[in-house]
């Protein structure tokens, strides 16, 4: 009724603490891509500010509410893993696209990244003038900054996941 969503800050060895956040402010902020896959800064009365990153939030099944938020502490030592954004570049001007009449099948929109915080990139951008007609572009074969690992494959899995492929043009006579 007062405009605020309950939300818990929690974490880096920390007791847990509730929060009342502005919804509006809240909803604002929650409307951009970053706001899922930054570093954020948490001014909590009566302490010092928190670097967290959003780690869970309830939203209503119907209505454009936000019921509850879950801030995860975060330290400068202890790697986190994230989600971050694919950015698909250069689509328009892709040469296997543009004269050789291939079609983008994009498989992934965000990936699970492992990083400390100082590297975790916003989102991670795919040059689609590198990818040839007919080409998969794989998990493993992503350009990720120094220090940034795909989590899957930092844990022993498939690199050979498929993130886009240019499929080449079918032609029935």
């Amino acid at each position: 009724r007062d405009g605020k969503v309950p939300a818990i800050l929690y974490g880096a060895g920390q007791e847990s603490v509730s929060l009342q956040i502005e919804h509006n402010h809240l909803m604002l902020q929650s409307d951009h891509e970053a706001f899922y896959s930054s570093i954020l800064t948490l001014k909590v009365a009566g302490s010092a500010d928190q670097q967290v990153i959003i780690k869970d939030m309830q939203r209503h099944p119907v209505r454009p509410l936000i019921l509850h938020a879950d801030f995860l502490r975060i330290s400068d030592t202890q790697k986190l893993v994230l989600r971050v954004p694919v950015h698909f570049i250069h689509e328009d001007t892709c040469p296997a696209v543009k004269s050789g009449g291939g079609t983008i099948i994009r498989y992934l929109s965000e990936v699970e990244l492992t990083c400390l915080p100082k590297d975790l990139p916003e989102y991670v951008t795919v040059d689609m003038n590198t990818v040839a007609l007919g080409q998969t572009l794989h998990l493993g074969e992503l350009t990720l900054p120094e220090g940034v690992q795909v989590y899957s494959i930092a844990r022993g899995g498939d690199p050979q996941l498929p993130v886009v492929h240019i499929q080449a043009p079918k032609i029935v006579e």
